[in-house]
Order: structure tokens, then C-alpha cells, then sequence
């Protein structure tokens, strides 16, 4: 579902392209080599030909700009991390999200997307600079220090 907001569905079309995306799998005459890599690249399929059409642009358009589902405790800093996440560019987005919630190697979105493992660290670079830098701007007022806690927002090392 993640996946799927983070390439421009919202909830509920999300939610329609999985179920579009098993019920393709189900219906294969046997199963794919790869199960999860055939359904993390159909689904990218089926989000981006869901996203043309029209009227499901314009009907996406007017509804609120959130693309993850609130939940009772949350708090103003996931709210503003949420924020900046949705505020970067798709490609970076999508990158960060299969890197970070999918556990992806640099080779393997690499392969998802067709762009090369280095252009996928790239993007997973640049866009972790464009959180630091939106979240530098919010106020964080915690009991306890940091530490360890945000060390994924470190850059990524170059793909050899």
C-alpha cells in the first residue's frame, strides 16, 4: 500500500491495483520464477496505467494530499516527516520507499525501474538530502536525545 502512494495512488486506488496485481498472479498458468519481484513489478505497472487515465487524475487531484492512512497517536513529527516524503520528486520517492519498506539492493530497483543501480543510489541520495534538509526546519521537541535513531538518513555509498 505504501508503494502504492508513494507512486501517486490514493488509498483506495492502492488498494484496487493489489488486488488487480494478485488477481493477475492467480490467474498466471504457473507461478513466477520470482514471486515477489513479479508482483512489486506488476503492481508498478498496473499503479502507473491506473495513474493516466484522466478522470482518476482529476478525482486524485481533489482529494487531500495524504497518501498514508492517519492514525490515532500520531504524532506532529511523523506528520511533517509524512509531509516531506510526499513533497519529493516520484522518482526519489519511489526509490526511498523500495529501499527502506521493501529492503531492495541498488541493483535490484535498478532492475524494477530499467535505470541503472547507480541512478538508483543516486536518487535514494538526493532525496535522503531533500528530508534532511525539510526536517532541519521542524521544531523536534523529544524527551530523549536522538542518538542512532535517524542514521538511515545518512547518504548512500556510490554502486561499484
Amino acid at each position: 500500500m505504501l508503494y502504492g502512494r508513494a507512486l501517486g495512488l490514493t488509498h483506495g486506488e492502492a488498494e484496487d491495483v493489489l488486488q488487480d496485481t494478485f488477481l493477475a498472479l492467480l490467474l498466471l498458468d504457473r507461478p513466477p520464477e520470482e514471486p515477489e519481484r513479479y508482483c512489486v513489478r506488476s503492481f508498478r505497472n498496473r499503479a502507473l496505467n491506473h495513474r493516466r487515465t484522466l478522470w482518476r487524475r482529476l478525482t486524485r487531484e481533489l482529494e487531500s494530499a495524504r497518501w498514508f492512512e492517519r492514525s490515532p497517536g500520531e504524532s506532529r513529527e511523523e506528520r511533517a516527516a509524512m509531509r516531506c516524503l510526499d513533497e519529493l520528486p516520484l522518482p526519489q520517492r519511489e526509490v526511498i520507499v523500495l529501499k527502506l519498506w521493501h529492503d531492495y539492493t541498488f541493483d535490484e530497483i535498478g532492475d524494477l525501474l530499467d535505470i541503472s543501480p547507480n541512478t538508483a543510489a543516486g536518487r535514494y541520495r538526493y532525496g535522503l538530502q531533500k528530508l534532511r534538509a525539510c526536517l532541519k526546519g521542524e521544531n523536534y521537541e523529544r524527551d530523549e536525545p536522538l542518538g542512532d535513531a535517524v542514521a538511515f538518513l545518512d547518504p548512500a555509498p556510490p554502486v561499484a
